[in-house]
């Protein structure tokens, strides 16, 4: 990826998430109180840094964008009040508004949830991806 379409990409993360990665100051709290930890490649308080010095590709293609749960622990650990979380899903954000509208076929959805998956989640999904 060019350095372009890195700086390209941080920009539209920071306007996105309205997060100020530069008042981190890397104590871990965030990523030591992450309920979800050991399912990530990348940690909170990591994709704040990997941000803040742009290294944006490989978030672009993590899989642990997915596995936040967006519970905000993170946040209410944090001295400084970063939201890793909100920057977590701007990233998300990013990476799905790339793949273009529709991506959530309505055909789809019944055989990638279980039965007791609630029907809120279901039309969340479809108002956040729509976009």
């Amino acid at each position: 990826m060019l350095e372009s379409e890195m700086l390209k990409y941080k920009k539209l993360i920071l306007e996105t998430s309205g997060v100020n990665p530069k008042k981190c100051m890397v104590c871990g709290k965030c990523s030591g109180t992450c309920p979800n930890y050991d399912a990530m490649e990348y940690h909170p308080h990591q994709f704040v840094q990997m941000v803040e010095n742009g290294e944006i590709e490989p978030l672009l293609k993590s899989k642990s964008i997915y596995a936040c749960l967006s519970c905000f622990a993170c946040l209410e650990r944090c001295p400084r009040q970063v939201e890793p979380a909100t920057l977590i899903d701007a990233v998300r954000t990013v990476v799905e508004r790339e793949r273009g509208d529709h991506h959530l076929d309505p055909n789809e959805v019944p055989q990638m949830i279980c039965d007791d998956t609630p029907q809120q989640l279901v039309m969340s999904a479809f108002r956040k991806y729509k976009k």
